[in-house]
């Protein structure tokens, strides 16, 4: 049965906010083409307790046999953000666009009212690994959106804001506009390095290890593994730490 660990870090004044739960203890569907994994129920997997986390709805870790994918099908009311972590992925949809995704591309599908899309690993020899990211939006009906960007480059790793709510002007060059009420981070460690993230008063913060090994507040976390932290009362501030090949994502979201 699936378990969270509170964290009990006489270091850590906030240490009864944090827990972890560990990569193992996500659900899984494996169809010979797909292997991937659910931080919240999703597909065959349904646990009562793991719906999403204020405004996450799902998390998905997947990974995809060579010439393989998933053939076009529908979303609405629904932002939508795919990060490829190895390989290629190519994307169609509906509204037009048709790309292959490198490793590090970044994308985010703004369904609103109705969109279809494909996708597929673009390559014939090697699988491709991305995560998939479902967030609650603010509004229903919107107008489909889509937008992509590469990996940000980061000197130390540390996080970087990838995508927050509202639209993007010149104060916010290169942050992809998300209609959820959220902040998305990533942070990619190229070498060891440490970094901060702060989550104000009345928002709670949900971190998981994308690939290698970070520290957050002194826990450690390997690939798959995700820390939360739930206090509201008051802003926290996260220590991040990552060994080189670490990849974060993060995300800040309402109470």
């Amino acid at each position: 049965m699936p378990t969270t660990h509170a964290i009990a870090s006489p270091t850590s004044p906030n240490a009864n906010s944090y827990a972890v739960r560990r990569a193992a203890e996500r659900g899984t569907s494996r169809f010979g083409w797909l292997d991937s994994r659910h931080s919240f129920s999703f597909g065959g997997y349904h646990d009562p307790r793991r719906m999403g986390y204020h405004g996450l709805r799902v998390l998905n870790d997947d990974r995809v046999a060579p010439g393989m994918g998933f053939d076009t099908h529908p979303h609405r009311d629904m932002e939508i953000l795919t990060w490829v972590l190895d390989g290629e992925l190519a994307h169609r949809d509906s509204l037009g666009h048709a790309s292959v995704l490198p490793a590090g591309g970044l994308q985010l599908m703004s369904a609103g009212s109705g969109v279809s899309h494909s996708e597929f690993n673009a390559r014939e020899d090697a699988p491709v690994h991305f995560l998939q990211v479902w967030l609650q939006p603010r509004e229903r009906g919107t107008e489909p959106r889509y937008q992509e960007r590469a990996e940000p480059g980061v000197a130390g790793g540390g996080p970087v804001r990838l995508a927050a709510t509202g639209r993007v002007d010149r104060a916010t060059e290169g942050v992809m506009a998300l209609g959820a009420d959220a902040e998305v981070y990533v942070g990619t460690f190229d070498t060891a390095g440490s970094d901060t993230l702060l989550v104000p008063a009345g928002r709670v913060a949900y971190v998981h290890a994308a690939t290698g090994t970070l520290t957050v507040e002194g826990q450690t976390l390997s690939a798959g593994d995700a820390l939360t932290v739930e206090d509201p009362s008051r802003s926290v501030t996260l220590n991040l730490a990552g060994q080189p090949g670490a990849r974060l994502i993060a995300f800040v979201l309402p109470a």
